[in-house]
């Protein structure tokens, strides 16, 4: 039968709210011209997870957040932003194990919600891994620029990119993105196989951190370890978060709500770990090894933060951190520069990985969402030899390699925040309305009390939006917006479900 076909679908459910079938989900994965390799092991999805979750959060955000937001306390921001991210994690591996398919949330909001809900969450997701990979290339290209300076090698300044007002081209992030690109189109074994290596590398580094930072540690600088509540001004313009202008509720600093405000910060730490869906459809045994690599990951990066965490703000005063590199500049201020430059060696490190896996499942996205015809199906064909989606990967790391060559960290950034918080509330959702739809389906992982668990995870997700600025949410409904044109244009006319 020929791939080009209609899906069939089971009735009852029409136009732009029509769902596609799991059963009909996972035969796709069966098409001769669209069958992805299948190679990877529990173990490469949690590396897969810690690689994309550990990167500048745990060499910077910690000390910033302790300095401004919550002193010492900032360790139980960190498990609370943790228990937000768990619960959400908890609703994607249960989806992962039923729909062991390409696309994670936009898969799961097809069989689920419907076809236009998934292609909302489709382009949200093609948004927020597009520009949170060009902004860490952006990252790694300062280290590594910084490691040349040291070296007495200088890049032209029109070749440093967009700083400051000044206008330029970072050929190394750029440079960044087309190797990763390579790496992919080569196979996801290779592409596991070095993620593999260079977290070990930066987990190590991390472990040597504690480790010898554990060394350093000043009783006294954990007194008071709730500092004493400073109240923040309510901001009155689209800078200000969305929270205030709606209720005129200004979050404060320090005390027990400082911790709250903390954790809605330090979240955007942990983003990265529900990657590990998009790589369902290429996992052995997907049924068991997805929640496993999902919940393994997540764990194990909530234990580096908060040990992390605890030790910054005991090796120096939480007032006296540097916001910029808070954790080097602690061990310079204890005499120990060898340790500061190998922390700084392991965030280059680091974002190596962070940036490939978020490459990695944009590419899965976009690849899904072609194999259903909302996007042009010619990007859905699997490379013959590797067994992977070649051209949509080549296709997505070009148009990410420019924008990195251009991006502005400081402009981009929260939209990448906006757009996790948003597929983490669709899933949630479709974890109810698939457990009451379809409760005849061999779920191999199930979310424990629901409705429970997936109601706390949207109520969770939607305070930390909330908390965006609003600046952030016009810039995130233009991008909506912009989706919605190309759907009733050229995607609704193109889809394969009848």
């Amino acid at each position: 039968m020929s791939t080009e076909q209609p899906l069939r679908n089971s009735p009852g459910r029409r136009g732009v709210f029509r769902t596609k079938t799991v059963e009909r989900c996972i035969q796709d994965t069966e098409e001769p011209e669209h069958v992805l390799r299948k190679s990877l092991t529990a173990l490469d999805l949690t590396v897969f997870g810690v690689g994309v979750v550990i990167g500048t959060g745990i060499f910077v955000l910690t000390g910033k957040v302790a300095k401004e937001n919550a002193g010492p306390s900032v360790a139980l921001a960190f498990v609370l932003a943790g228990v937000v991210c768990g619960l959400a994690a908890l609703c994607y591996a249960e989806f992962a194990s039923t729909v062991p398919v390409a696309g994670s949330a936009y898969t799961f909001s097809y069989a689920s919600l419907g076809e236009l809900p998934a292609w909302i969450i489709g382009w949200d997701l093609i948004l927020e891994l597009a520009l949170g990979c060009a902004v860490v290339a952006v990252g790694w290209s300062g280290y590594i620029r910084s490691l040349l300076d040291n070296a007495g090698w200088h890049l032209p300044t029109s070749l440093q990119g967009t700083h400051a007002g000044r206008f330029g081209f970072d050929v190394l992030a750029c440079a960044l993105v087309l190797v990763l690109t390579a790496i992919l189109v080569l196979g996801m074994k290779l592409s596991s196989r070095v993620t593999t290596v260079v977290v070990a590398i930066k987990v190590t580094v991390v472990l040597i951190v504690i480790v010898v930072g554990a060394f350093f540690i000043t009783g006294a600088n954990y007194h008071p370890f709730i500092p004493q509540s400073v109240g923040t001004k309510a901001g009155g313009d689209i800078k200000a978060p969305l929270v205030q202008l709606m209720f005129g509720f200004a979050p404060s600093n320090f005390g027990v709500m400082g911790i709250f405000s903390a954790a809605a910060v330090v979240f955007f730490a942990f983003i990265g770990f529900d990657i590990v869906a998009t790589t369902a459809e290429e996992t052995r045994n997907p049924q068991r090894d997805v929640p496993r690599g999902i919940l393994g990951s997540l764990a194990i990066c909530t234990v580096l933060y908060v040990a992390v965490s605890v030790v910054v703000t005991g090796m120096q005063r939480y007032d006296q951190l540097s916001t910029d590199a808070p954790l080097a500049d602690a061990f310079k201020a204890t005499g120990h520069p060898f340790w500061a430059g190998l922390i700084s060696f392991g965030a280059a490190v680091g974002l190596t990985t962070v940036c490939m896996i978020l490459l990695l499942g944009q590419s899965r996205v976009f690849f899904a969402m072609s194999r259903d015809g909302l996007l042009p199906r010619i990007f859905s064909r699997v490379h013959p030899r590797y067994g992977t989606p070649y051209r949509s990967t080549i296709l997505l790391g070009v148009v990410v390699s420019v924008l990195a060559g251009f991006t502005s960290i400081d402009v981009l950034a929260e939209l990448v925040n906006i757009g996790t918080l948003f597929a983490f509330v669709v899933v949630a959702l479709g974890v109810i309305l698939l457990r009451r739809n379809r409760p005849d389906l061999h779920r191999a992982f199930r979310t424990p009390l629901v409705p429970l668990v997936p109601v706390l995870s949207v109520l969770a997700s939607l305070w930390l939006m909330l908390n965006l600025t609003a600046e952030t949410w016009l810039r995130f409904a233009v991008w909506m917006a912009l989706g919605f044109v190309i759907y009733f244009v050229y995607g609704r006319r193109h889809s394969r479900v009848p």
